[in-house]
């Protein structure tokens, strides 16, 4: 069905809603979030940037087992999976490349020196977070390098009462999964400790998994200056039909394992906020290109990220100053790219000037960046809102932004690819422009956004029989709108919401000189997501989930989930239909998606 249809149809119906009083408390609740990834705290609803949050209320009812395949239900995020339960998958966001994405846990920069193709291995599950922080549009200055196109921030609970929870799941492709959360809350210290498993038979041959989940947080010193330390080990082993090189390499596999520990605290007074981070971050892949012989060919890379940063802010009668530094040293060992090291570090200052009774608001911010192979870098940037009423904002920021190359973008060799060490950083400029509305239980919001890239990494050759090599030659200018709509409602006196998203990209790639090059557009050029939950019996929750893509290539697909969950006493049953209507369909490197596959769960939860 054409999506502009579902959109109209679905309007139309919630025209005719009343707006719950007890619902719209809590929207004005999330409207106060803090952004927890910012030096400046500011509450979700005063940022001049394009956010968008899900809180832990529509994680819990999605039809989403993992991360992964919850961030397709978000416009303008584009998740490119290969196979199930989110094994591997690439992170893009307005077009960009996966490198060019950057996630964090809680504020820590999880990057991977290898390759953002490792991005999503530190995606937590989905049992252990509070809210999903999606920033679009440029964020170097804030972040640094890596936030080219925007930054996911994962924000961890932070457990305030005693909580235990067992779930299980079986279903399709002989899907399996057991997970477990415990949560102790004491006088000075409190404590989270969950662990899960999941695995599968494949639904093809060679895709089998068996991925692990392990995740603990502590919280110490509660009644002074609290003290958060957090611990998260991933393992995922998985047959890759497919998955790399070209589609008839079936016989493919790979293990990775991603860690992280960090230690953070938080010192308020009056005028001052100050965030000092610890963390040590480290990841694992094992790629074999014919499982059942790995001498044929065998990578193994080890990568390790050990930082520590200081962010502050400073609120005086000219408003609120935000300045940070951070200190990272990285390590790879790799029997195909070799043993290299790097030293980075970034120096953050921006202020927030409030005017005209507040209805006014401008952030100039500077970051300057030293990389020890890449030399130093200033990368400037604004941010400027106007409230034009109570219920709508005018926006607009601006900035450059970049990312330095992979350590696979520099030294990656196989028997047709070569790497190039005289690559340099990637760059942009990027601007946005948007509007904000949001009255009781309505946000609706939309932007225009204009990026031009230069030096961007393609792998080019002359002659044919020419190994391809990476070479700083492509100059692209993306544009595109983003809109976004949400509201809560009831109807007949049922609690309804409906979450509507849509996201469109126009890209021009400039010329090359070259004869033959890999780089090719294969961006969402239309994407549309629309989300219904409802509670029509009583504890009995429901949620239908559509999206619509179409690619720069002319591929599109049309896909719906469906969910339901029936709570009685401790215990909640749980369904969850996915591709329910058989879409044949692929996202990345012509690897088909799974048809139409179910899971059922049980899952008991003791407060």
């Amino acid at each position: 069905m054409n999506p502009l249809k579902i959109t109209i149809i679905l309007l139309v119906i919630f025209g005719t809603l009343q707006i719950n009083g007890q619902e719209q408390v809590k929207q004005e609740v999330l409207d106060s979030v803090v952004i927890t990834s910012a030096r400046i705290d500011l509450p979700f609803n005063e940022n001049s940037r394009t956010i968008q949050i899900i809180p832990a209320s529509q994680i819990k009812q999605s039809a989403a087992t993992n991360i992964a395949d919850l961030l397709q239900q978000v416009a303008g995020v584009d998740i490119r999976r290969r196979g199930l339960n989110g094994s591997q998958a690439d992170l893009y966001i307005r077009g960009g490349g996966f490198d060019q994405t950057l996630l964090l846990i809680d504020g820590i920069k999880v990057e991977d020196p290898q390759t953002g193709h490792h991005t999503m291995n530190m995606a937590l599950p989905l049992e252990v977070i509070e809210r999903i922080e999606v920033i679009k549009g440029p964020a170097s200055r804030i972040f640094g390098q890596n936030a080219f196109t925007g930054a996911v921030n994962i924000v961890t609970k932070d457990e305030t009462e005693q909580i235990l929870s067992v779930g299980v799941q079986g279903g399709s492709f002989g899907q399996k999964s057991t997970q477990g959360t415990l949560g102790i809350d004491l006088k000075r210290t409190s404590h989270i400790v969950h662990y899960s498993r999941y695995l599968s038979d494949g639904y093809r041959y060679n895709t089998d998994f068996d991925n692990q989940n392990v995740f603990i947080k502590n919280t110490f010193n509660k009644n002074h200056v609290p003290i958060d330390m957090i611990a998260t080990y991933m393992e995922r082993k998985f047959g890759a039909n497919g998955f790399y090189a070209s589609p008839s390499a079936v016989d493919q596999y790979e293990e990775t394992q991603a860690s992280l520990v960090g230690l953070s605290s938080t010192m308020r007074s009056e005028k001052w906020t100050l965030k000092p981070r610890l963390y040590w971050k480290r990841n694992q892949d094992m790629y074999v290109f014919v499982r059942q012989d790995p001498s044929i060919y065998r990578n193994l890379h080890i990568s390790n990220k050990v930082g520590a940063e200081m962010n502050a802010s400073y609120t005086s009668n000219l408003g609120v100053t935000g300045f940070g530094v951070d200190f990272a040293r990285v390590f790879l060992s790799s029997n195909n790219l070799g043993d290299r090291n790097r030293f980075m570090s970034n120096v953050f200052i921006e202020h927030r000037f409030d005017v005209i009774n507040d209805k006014f608001d401008i952030t100039p911010g500077i970051a300057v960046n030293y990389f020890s192979d890449f030399k130093w870098h200033a990368f400037p940037g604004i941010d400027i809102g106007y409230q034009l009423s109570e219920t709508v904002k005018l926006y607009a920021n601006a900035g450059y932004t970049y990312r330095i190359p992979t350590y696979t973008d520099l030294f990656y060799s196989d028997p047709t690819t070569l790497g190039n060490e005289n690559l340099d950083p990637e760059e942009a400029l990027s601007e946005e422009i948007g509007l904000q509305f949001k009255h009781k239980s309505i946000r609706a919001s939309i932007a225009f956004f204009n990026r031009d890239s230069n030096n961007l990494i393609d792998y080019v050759k002359e002659n044919e029989e020419d190994l391809w090599e990476a070479t700083n030659i492509q100059d692209l200018n993306t544009m595109g709108v983003e809109t976004h709509f949400y509201l809560i409602a009831r109807l007949a006196g049922i609690d309804q919401n409906i979450d509507l998203g849509y996201s469109y990209l126009d890209e021009n790639l400039k010329d090359l000189e070259y004869n033959f090059s890999r780089y090719s557009i294969n961006s969402l050029r239309h994407q549309f997501t629309a989300t219904y939950r409802a509670e029509w019996v009583k504890n009995l929750s429901q949620t239908l989930v559509y999206k619509y893509g179409e690619r720069t290539t002319g591929n599109s697909f049309n896909v719906v989930d469906y969910r339901a969950a029936y709570s009685f006493k401790n215990f909640e049953f749980s369904f969850i239909a996915n591709n329910i209507f058989n879409a044949e369909y692929s996202e990345t490197n012509l690897v088909p998606m799974p048809k139409g596959h179910v899971l059922f769960g049980l899952n008991y939860t003791l407060n």
